[in-house]
This record gives C-alpha cells, sequence and structure tokens, in this order.
C-alpha cells in the first residue's frame, strides 16, 4: 500500500519513469495477448485444498478475536479456471490469482472482508463484483475486460484496468466510488475521457488509447496527475480553471501542431509540469519560449526545469503583448471617427 501513497507526491521525472513503465507494461501486454489468443479452450482446473495450503500464508485473529485465520492467497500462474473453493475462505484479506484463465470472479463476492485483489492476466471480460465494503485495491490488468460497469466498492481508493478492451468508461459512480484516488486505463481503446466524473481522483493514467480531444474532466478538482501520453490529441480545449490541482500533465506523443493551443492551459493555475514531446509543435523554434509565454507558472517543459534567464525574457514578451492591447483601443476610435467624417 505504501506504493499507492507514492504516488500522491509529484514527482519531478515522472515522465521518465512513466516511458520505463510503458515499455515494460507492453511486453508484458503483448505476452498476456499472444497467451490468450492461442487458445481459449484450456484444460479445466479447479483450484483445490492443496493448492489452497501452499498458497495461504499471513495467521491474524478473525473479526471476534477469539479465532485465527489466515488472510493472505497468492495463486499465481497456476492455469486455474476456476475458484469456487474460495467462497469457503471468508477471512481473506488479500488475494493474487493473477496469470491464471479464470473468466468469473464471482466466487470473491463471499469475500467480504477483502481489502486487496489482483487478478491480472486472466480471460476476464468484467470487473463486475458485489459491493465488497472493504476492497481498497483492486487490479484487472491485461485481461479482456470491455466495460467499467459493476464497480462500486465505497473504499476503493486505486482501480488499474490497464491493458485491457475498453471503449468507454461507463458506470463508475461517484456517489458510491467516493474513495477513488488512482484510476489506470493505460492501453485501452477509449476513443472519449467522458464517464470519468470523480471528483475525489488524483491519479489518472489514459495513455496508449485513441483519444482525440479531453472532455468531461472539467471538474477534477482534487487531479494532481494527468496523463496522455501516446494518443491522437490535436487541441487542448477541454481543461478548466476548476482543475485547480493539477500539477503534472503528460501529452507526449500526441498530435498538437499550433502552439497557440498552449494558451488553453493558462488557466491551470497549479500546472508546474508539462510534456509535449513528440508533438508536431515541438518543432517549432520558439516552442519551449512560447510555452513559458502562455504559462508563466510553468516549471519543467518535457525534461529541462526553465531558468531566471528564460523567466526574464517570457515576462519581458508577455509585457509587450500587454502594452500593445492597451494601445488598440485607443487606435479604434480613431479610426471611426476617421470613417464617419468621410
Amino acid at each position: 500500500m505504501s506504493d499507492e501513497d507514492d504516488l500522491e507526491d509529484f514527482e519531478p521525472d515522472q515522465d521518465d519513469l512513466e516511458r520505463e513503465d510503458d515499455e515494460k507494461d507492453t511486453e508484458e501486454w503483448e505476452d498476456y495477448r499472444k497467451e490468450g489468443e492461442e487458445s481459449e479452450d484450456w484444460i479445466s482446473t479447479p483450484l483445490t485444498e492443496d493448492m489452497m495450503k501452499e498458497g495461504l500464508s499471513l495467521l491474524c485473529k478473525t473479526g471476534n478475536g477469539l479465532a485465527h485465520a489466515y488472510v493472505k492467497l497468492e495463486i499465481k500462474d497456476r492455469d486455474l479456471t476456476d475458484i469456487h473453493l474460495l467462497r469457503s475462505y471468508i477471512h481473506l484479506r488479500y488475494v493474487d490469482v493473477s496469470e491464471n484463465h479464470l473468466t468469473d470472479l464471482s466466487p470473491l463476492n463471499y469475500l467480504t472482508h477483502l481489502l486487496w485483489l489482483k487478478a491480472d492476466g486472466n480471460q476476464l471480460r468484467s470487473a463486475r463484483l458485489n459491493e465488497l465494503p472493504y476492497l481498497q485495491i483492486a487490479s484487472f490488468a491485461y485481461n479482456q475486460i470491455t466495460d467499467t460497469e459493476g464497480i462500486s466498492h465505497p473504499r476503493l481508493a486505486s482501480l488499474d484496468l490497464k491493458g485491457n478492451r475498453i471503449h468507454m468508461v461507463t458506470g463508475l459512480d461517484p456517489q458510491k466510488l467516493i474513495s477513488l484516488h488512482t484510476l489506470e486505463l493505460r492501453g485501452n481503446q477509449l476513443n472519449s475521457t467522458l464517464g470519468i466524473n470523480l471528483p475525489k481522483l488524483k491519479n489518472l493514467f489514459l495513455a496508449q488509447n485513441m483519444l482525440k480531444k479531453v472532455e468531461g474532466l472539467e471538474n477534477l478538482s482534487n487531479l494532481t496527475t494527468l496523463h496522455l501520453r501516446d494518443n491522437q490529441i490535436e487541441t487542448l480545449s477541454g481543461f478548466s480553471k476548476e482543475m485547480k490541482s493539477l500539477q503534472y500533465l503528460n501529452l507526449r506523443g500526441n498530435m498538437v501542431a499550433d502552439l497557440g493551443e498552449l494558451a488553453k492551459l493558462r488557466d491551470l493555475p497549479r500546472l508546474r509540469a508539462l510534456v509535449l514531446l513528440d508533438n508536431p509543435c515541438t518543432d517549432e523554434n520558439d516552442y519551449r519560449q512560447e510555452a513559458l509565454v502562455q504559462i508563466a507558472h510553468l516549471e519543467r517543459l518535457d525534461k529541462d526545469f526553465y531558468e531566471e534567464e528564460e523567466r526574464a525574457e517570457a515576462e519581458e514578451i508577455r509585457q509587450r503583448m500587454r502594452e500593445e492591447q492597451e494601445q488598440e483601443p485607443e487606435a479604434e476610435p480613431e479610426s471611426e471617427l476617421d470613417q464617419s467624417s468621410t
């Protein structure tokens, strides 16, 4: 859970870390995808008591404090197709069933004390479960999930759905997901950012999708980190002053061609780091200067922090622009008078 705490802090080299993660994730994703394509007719392999004995650990007191039970289970990479046996292990709090061939997680509905769930690299088509009152961290990465319905756990803080087949986010109810602060949707097939109206969200990862613009995120007032790398975004509309906590914005590998689009990020009061590498606009000679002219409070663009000299120069340009704007209204009445006299 300490990893989740780390996500809440702004890291100046997050884009570099993300690149390493992307490369690793892409390799893992390809491995899972190829394995899934080899055969969908897996030999039936149900979870057995012997497997349970091997995978159980962490002996703790049960709820009434009068008995003890193992609360952690790791049964990764066992070719499992059925975990029906888990219905009897109601005291489990930490469960890892990754890298199996599971298509059904419904036995987990009986684990009402579950805090942590990892089900990566299976054959799941849905992350739907009954409301689990204590579930805080859930990962369903690299499955075949096509939607975000049926996720309504009130204490869920981190949800990982990367590497699936989700086209549109639906069913994420802010009235139910009242604790969700990190949502990972990297490497899906999203063509819209609509449906992510989760005001408590702090970290949103939407890299490697099919997005052309940002929409429906205007009210995410607690969002600090937004990753939109490797999409097809051309315009920077969709950001608003209501996004008052946003500090880190990664737009690397998109299709922003016009430097004028940067003016649309002016209203983000706490934006400190912007990544625009591998966009057409970065080929412009004055790209770095123009970004600072448009976003005065920016501290870092791509991998480099701004120097004081650059700040002073950008301020001079802004001052000249202000003076020119002030003079323009004075000139206009003269031209109107001239027109009336003719």
